[in-house]
């Protein structure tokens, strides 16, 4: 859900927009790319977990597409209504659907650890392909409440006099019943409190809760490895201790870091498309809309990357299929030299 903007948008906005997410929309789509391809050519990798965390791959895919796209959503521009639906609720419903897998694969993960014996007899794993249904159909039901009626199209035609004019349409003509399209025309305030504080708010609570009880749960049985190696080896402290208290560490500051890179400009932008969300009036600036839904999508867009490269099934692969395409291409260049000398 994209919040904030409101201003025309000029060519530096355009420039801006294409300049930051058209780099990192390239980088997220050839990255899920790879770690794909790495799954489905690997037949041990065709288990359950890994499907999930492929259909995160496929919905973090699709937010890389749109994310050129999303900062478009607070910025005023001349579309018909028909065409102001669809370029708003295409990049929601790839959002909700992103969100729903991004909270599954860590529900499976967090079952994984907390019952590692039984994890694979509960439900996400005897019903996955159900499970695999409702991490999409529902966020496309609930991405399309505005095109079945639930918009802000009469708000937006009465009070189309007194907004203001787009600034690219002058170039696009008056015709064909174009207006100022923004987000603000598609999705009723209703709508965005309810996809703000009943999902998008509990998923990265329930993701934040979760990935705090791993860690905990994974601080309780280090403290027994510590327990058992002072029963064997006396009360010494070894460097095999000492090696496992910093891969925990490493452990939690990594998981402190991507949160912090990742979630903390999502967040903070969320905080600011509301708080302008609560003063209707007001308009915003549109250079720092740009630069805060790019950091905040963006951010949210590589967390699957993350997850995914730091996993070596999924990278070895990959690794080994550039190794190969760098030593032929060797080849061929000292086979080039060889026939030219």
């Amino acid at each position: 859900m994209d919040l904030g903007g409101g201003g025309g948008s000029g060519s530096v906005e355009v420039q801006l927009i294409y300049s930051i997410t058209m780099p990192l929309s390239s980088t997220i789509i050839l990255t899920n790319l790879l770690i794909i391809l790495a799954i489905g050519c690997n037949r041990r990798l065709h288990t359950t977990p890994n499907y999930f965390f492929l259909s995160l791959l496929v919905a973090d895919l699709g937010m890389g597409v749109a994310l050129p796209f999303i900062p478009w959503m607070g910025l005023s521009r001349p579309l018909s209504f028909g065409a102001c639906l669809m370029v708003h609720v295409l990049p929601n419903f790839l959002f909700l659907a992103f969100l729903f897998n991004l909270v599954m694969v860590h529900y499976e993960r967090y079952l994984s650890i907390v019952s590692p014996l039984r994890h694979r007899s509960f439900w996400v794993h005897r019903r996955f392909p159900l499970v695999l249904l409702a991490l999409w159909l529902p966020p496309l039901l609930f991405a399309l409440l505005p095109a079945f009626g639930w918009n802000n199209r009469r708000g937006a035609t009465a009070g189309a006099s007194t907004k203001p004019n787009c600034s690219l349409s002058a170039a696009a003509g008056s015709g064909s019943g174009e207006r100022c399209c923004t987000y603000r025309h598609v999705f009723p305030n209703a709508f965005i409190y309810l996809e703000v504080y009943g999902i998008l708010l509990p998923a990265i609570l329930s993701i934040a809760m979760m990935t705090g009880r791993v860690l905990w749960i994974t601080h309780g049985q280090l403290k027994d490895i510590r327990r058992l190696q002072r029963s064997v080896t006396g009360r010494g402290r070894g460097g095999r201790q000492l090696g496992v208290d910093l891969r925990y560490a490493r452990c939690v500051a990594a998981v402190s870091l991507t949160f912090l890179a990742c979630w903390v400009p999502y967040i903070i932008y969320t905080h600011v498309g509301m708080a302008f969300l609560l003063r209707p009036g007001a308009e915003g600036n549109p250079t720092a809309h740009i630069v805060l839904s790019c950091a905040g999508m963006g951010g949210m867009a590589v967390v699957p990357l993350v997850l995914g490269l730091a996993n070596r099934e999924y990278t070895d692969p990959v690794r080994k299929f550039l190794h190969k395409l760098h030593n032929r291409w060797r080849r061929r260049r000292w086979d080039a030299e060889s026939i030219a000398l």
